[in-house]
């Protein structure tokens, strides 16, 4: 930890880069107040504090996923704006959707990895089915309108991070929760998924 206070921003994301993993821990406990700064500031927009600053860590977490650090931007005003932008981002969707959870705005895929993810994960779910469906890209689409409809704000957001290929102990540090917190969550998320299945399961024998 020593160490990593006499180096900069700049120069800890070129070793996280270079594989110590232990400064992204750092980095989050060292922005963690500039977090609940932004977070702060917005509230009075609307939301409920606990989540802005929630979409705030996920904010910072792209942040250091992003950063180029041999660009001219320093960290700080780079994290900064991204923490921002996410918790805007929230507020306003939050706005638009009065009567769902603050985080559903958040595609549970946003890019073809993710799209891929999210269908690998159905697809596992599956397996301890007895019966099998084809999950093409269509029916991930459905199955993602279907779980924003019953996954709580918490769920989307440990989805979302789970989907990124994010550890269930870093979530947990993210949206400060304890790792059973986060373990429990999956695995609702799993049960969801799988009633959400065999619904789906039972509909398509219906139409035959």
């Amino acid at each position: 930890m020593a160490e990593y206070e006499r180096m900069t921003d700049e120069q800890l994301i070129k070793e996280l880069r270079g594989g110590d993993s232990g400064i992204i821990d750092y980095i989050m406990e060292k922005y963690k107040n500039l977090v609940r700064k932004e977070a702060n500031a917005m509230y009075l927009l609307g939301g409920e504090n606990e989540d802005l600053i929630q979409e705030g860590m996920i904010g910072l977490f792209k942040a250091v996923q992003d950063y180029e650090y041999d660009q001219k931007a320093s960290f700080f005003s780079f994290a900064r704006l991204c923490i921002t932008r996410q918790i805007y981002s929230a507020i306003e969707a939050s706005k638009r959707k009065k009567h769902s959870p603050l985080n559903s705005y958040i595609s549970l895929y946003e890019t073809n990895e993710e799209r891929e993810a999210l269908i690998e994960t159905m697809e596992s779910v599956q397996e301890s089915n007895p019966e099998k469906l084809f999950i093409s890209q269509e029916y991930a689409k459905l199955l993602e309108s279907r779980l924003e409809e019953n996954l709580s704000a918490l769920e989307n957001r440990v989805l979302y991070l789970h989907l990124l290929g994010t550890d269930y102990r870093t979530i947990a540090r993210l949206l400060d929760k304890s790792p059973k917190t986060i373990d429990n969550a999956l695995q609702r998320i799993k049960n969801k998924t799988e009633k959400i299945l065999e619904k789906e399961n039972e509909n398509s024998h219906k139409l035959d």
